[in-house]
């Protein structure tokens, strides 16, 4: 069973892009049963540009016109929850929960998702393929010196998260939290771009219901 999660992912590396970064990017997958699950994706955008943000939306209203930017603010956040941070930043919170097949977060691209299977009696294998993480922020040995410092400058400290839970964790190759209920892994964007970040061709966790 796959599902589409990586349309907003994208989103949010393209909005990061637009604005001069500072959003970080969280994927939040607890099964609840062998067939069902629910799923959060977490945009966080620092105070250091979410008020550039919400000015350029009042200022785009349905309509953001060829400025990527402009387009890119409106876009932000508009089918989640904004919580605005005390301190200046805003937090964008999509959830959704129920059977594997509703988990859909965004219909286009045909190879994108989460896969869930089965592992055995009891046993939920969750696995997520990392191309889709890094094909629009991998090295690109064409990149100029000067795009490629600008992209470290604004992804510095930033990261992508990826966290399976749910039940006992029995077998990842993600890291496995104390309690053996979560698996968790934090993908650096600057390690994204450098082209330094050692990925498998999927990450994945099998979660004991």
């Amino acid at each position: 069973m796959k599902v589409q999660f990586y349309g907003k992912l994208a989103g949010a590396l393209a909005l990061t892009v637009a604005l001069a970064g500072c959003i970080d990017a969280k994927v939040e997958v607890d099964v609840t049963s062998e067939t069902t699950a629910k799923a959060i994706v977490t945009q966080t955008m620092g105070p250091e540009i979410y008020p550039m943000i919400k000015a350029a939306q009042a200022e785009a209203g349905e309509d953001a016109g060829d400025d990527p930017a402009a387009a890119a603010a409106s876009d932000f956040c508009s089918d989640g929850t904004l919580t605005e941070n005390a301190d200046g930043g805003a937090t964008c919170t999509i959830e959704k929960e129920g059977a594997f097949a509703d988990l859909v977060f965004d219909e286009e691209g045909e190879d994108q998702g989460v896969n869930f299977s089965s592992a055995g009696p009891g046993l939920v294998r969750v696995s997520f393929p990392t191309s889709e993480i890094t094909k629009d922020l991998g090295n690109d040995e064409e990149m100029d010196a000067q795009t490629k410092a600008m992209m470290t400058s604004m992804f510095e400290g930033h990261s992508f998260t990826l966290k399976i839970g749910g039940g006992e964790i029995t077998d990842t190759n993600m890291t496995l939290a104390g309690d053996r209920q979560s698996a968790e892994k934090v993908i650096p964007f600057l390690d994204i771009i450098n082209g330094t970040v050692e990925l498998p061709e999927e990450l994945y966790a099998v979660v004991k219901k």
